[in-house]
């Protein structure tokens, strides 16, 4: 358990995170060759992107586990979306992590959606490594990028390593942790490249003889600047999420990632306590224990096959384990558990805490499940939000309805959208919190179910879950408003608002009925 290192990589759209995602597995062997987002050929393609929808558009719509091992640790590593349109699967993958790297552009600093998702890390706390891509293209100046994330995320941070010009001139970077030397090669970083040369310090004479002069004279002013401004690295203040230690280096040249993975492995936390609505669970227990936080569909085509993701958050797993799950008071055997590289997986005969394995389900597991060896526990903390736009989705061919129906009770179970029923006409409605999810779901629904269909505008402004203390005015609230009343994939009532007034007057005329925006999934 003290071995494994469970950590998301987080950023704003094309920072380079698939990109850093590629080369954490070049280097941690579990690939020989790197692929690329926007590559041609299968072979150059990104291992975590493996969605067709997301090679063709080359970004991620869809979190992706790898584990992996480097050194001493094993690597549990989560690939998320950095897309805003998809940011609730990474919410949800961030629920599953110990930790998180946080990739920011050298030219653009911290962007919308970095800041969006690092909200979500310090509510929970969080550790939190900085890596600083793109340092050979055109850059911001170090120090303007330290001061704005220290400024921004009111965050200490301390150089972890410290970049030796940019752009053109970018020749690698100094290790202010092992005091070396990194050079970087302007290579087509499919291969990992040599480690660093050794220095004893600043003043070592080695600097002189392998920098031009005016290279070695700034990182000398530089560092001794940097380490005379940022606080030294401190182990528990980056373990309570207070202090970010910042990582240089260029994905796609594979600079600054063995760096980075040697940073993660040696700093990282292994799997941390957590918290269910009877008691905190520590990693060390002996009794298995964990939550369902993603569902997957289709991720072998030819089987039509669900893969549950589950977080093993207490006890040591073996394959055959006889587990309880809490939410139906079922025993589920696990005979087919598997650990991922993404789309890839293979039989895991063993798991521990801290690790991600996956359960092929029939659609009795969902998102937010708990399964323990028979202590009643609820994991609590992963969550659902109401869509911000809402369509009404119809089949091409009204022959395909009903098959329709089933195809979206099954996305809505994978997370993947909210899909409700409406109670007058039965109409089919999807909400998604961006525009972009209509055209990937419409992709999806037609290349992996074989359904054409068409989303098609509604008056509906948002939805919201409803729910109450007393059962009867639960019930006289959802008869009085029927026109306006839907279920879920899970069946629980929800209510379309058609504008703000709409919402407003409800709530105020209801005011013992809970109208909510954000649905914490314990079940």
């Amino acid at each position: 358990m003290a071995k494994r290192r469970t950590f998301a990589i987080i950023s704003h759209p094309d920072a380079g995170k698939t990109t850093l995602t590629e080369k954490l597995l070049l280097f941690g062997g579990a690939i020989q060759m790197a692929g690329a987002v926007k590559a041609r050929g299968d072979a150059r393609r990104a291992h975590s992107d493996w969605m067709k929808v997301e090679q063709e558009r080359g970004i991620s719509v869809t979190a992706s586990v790898m584990t992996f091992e480097y050194g001493a640790e094993i690597f549990n590593l989560l690939d998320t979306p950095g897309h805003a349109d998809f940011s609730e699967d990474t919410y949800r993958t961030l629920t599953a992590v110990d930790s998180a790297v946080m990739v920011l552009d050298a030219a653009k600093g911290i962007e919308a959606q970095t800041l969006k998702l690092f909200e979500v890390c310090r509510l929970r706390d969080m550790p939190i490594i900085t890596f600083v891509n793109k340092m050979d293209r055109e850059a911001r100046d170090p120090f303007d990028l330290l001061d704005e994330v220290e400024q921004t995320l009111a965050l200490d941070v301390t150089p972890a390593t410290w970049p030796i010009g940019m752009g053109r001139d970018f020749l690698g970077c100094y290790d202010l942790i092992n005091d070396q030397l990194l050079f970087m090669e302007r290579s087509k970083g499919q291969t990992a490249g040599d480690a660093g040369i050794s220095c004893n310090g600043l003043d070592d004479p080695k600097i002189d003889e392998l920098l031009p002069a005016e290279a070695a004279a700034k990182l000398r002013e530089d560092v001794a600047m940097a380490r005379e401004l940022c606080p030294a690295f401190d182990l528990q203040a980056y373990r309570e999420g207070t202090l970010t230690p910042v990582f240089f280096g260029s994905a796609i040249n594979n600079f600054g990632v063995r760096e980075l993975l040697g940073g993660i492995g040696q700093h990282a936390p292994s799997p941390r306590m957590q918290k269910a609505a009877e008691r905190d669970v520590a990693p060390d227990e002996e009794k298995v224990s964990g939550f369902v936080f993603k569902i997957q569909a289709n991720m072998d085509p030819k089987h039509r096959d669900r893969i549950a993701f589950f977080r093993i958050s207490s006890g040591h797993f073996k394959r055959g384990l006889k587990m309880r799950h809490t939410r139906t008071d079922k025993t589920i055997a696990l005979h087919n558990p598997v650990l991922f590289l993404a789309q890839d997986r293979e039989l895991a005969e063993e798991a521990f805490a801290g690790d991600i394995i996956g359960i092929p389900n029939h659609g009795n597991l969902r998102i937010g499940d708990t399964l323990t060896e028979g202590e009643t526990l609820h994991y609590t903390g992963v969550p659902s939000f109401a869509p911000e736009m809402l369509r009404k989705v119809r089949p091409e061919d009204p022959m395909k309805a009903k098959h329709l129906g089933r195809t979206l009770v099954q996305l809505g179970e994978e997370g993947a959208a909210r899909v409700f029923k409406a109670h007058l006409g039965g109409e089919w409605i999807m909400g998604v919190l961006g525009a972009l999810q209509f055209e990937v779901l419409a992709d999806r629904i037609r290349t992996e179910f074989n359904i054409p269909v068409r989303f098609e505008a509604t008056s509906l402004y948002t939805a919201r879950w409803v729910e109450a203390d007393d059962h009867g005015q639960l019930k006289a609230f959802t008869d009085r408003e029927q026109a306006d009343m839907a279920e879920d994939h899970d069946g629980a009532p929800v209510f379309l608002a058609r504008n703000k007034w709409r919402l407003d007057t409800v709530q105020e005329n209801y005011p013992n009925v809970r109208f909510l925006k954000t649905k914490e999934q314990t079940l």
